[in-house]
């Protein structure tokens, strides 16, 4: 936040006064302190509003506010660790059927149990869903 406000980089500084107040926000609400994998939850959590908003904004042509939320959501995504590549998720999906014993579709809530704790803030857990669901139907 202080190198943004030296910078006298407003945008940025915005992004950041966001995520502050939303970790911030969540302490208070729950009386407790944040831990990385909260923070982590949090960022995720703001990158997916961020994304809903993009897509809404492009689809009514206001393509000033898409900006701005694209911006917002490159700055939220530097607070994420290194995503993994489609390959490495693959090979988690099949890793945690493997370990919990699923057969069918219906054992999906499984399947996503044990890879949400492994996969939180490396991977878009949307897509970690499809590629499950297509594990487990094919």
């Amino acid at each position: 936040m202080k190198a943004a406000m030296r910078a006298k980089d407003s945008a940025r500084l915005s992004a950041v006064r966001l995520l502050l107040a939303a970790m911030k926000q969540k302490e208070v609400d729950e009386r407790v302190e944040l831990d990385d994998a909260a923070v982590l939850g949090i960022v995720d959590k703001m990158i997916k509003q961020r994304r809903e908003s993009i897509a809404q904004f492009e689809k009514a042509n206001r393509n000033d506010l898409a900006d701005k939320e694209k911006f917002e959501l490159g700055v939220l995504s530097g607070y994420l660790p290194q995503q993994l590549s489609e390959a490495e998720v693959e090979k988690e999906v099949a890793a945690a059927i493997a370990q919990s014993g699923a057969a069918g579709v219906k054992d999906m809530g499984k399947v996503m149990g044990v890879l949400k704790p492994r996969l939180a803030g490396k991977a878009d857990m949307g897509k970690v869903s499809a590629a499950v669901k297509a594990k487990l139907s094919g």
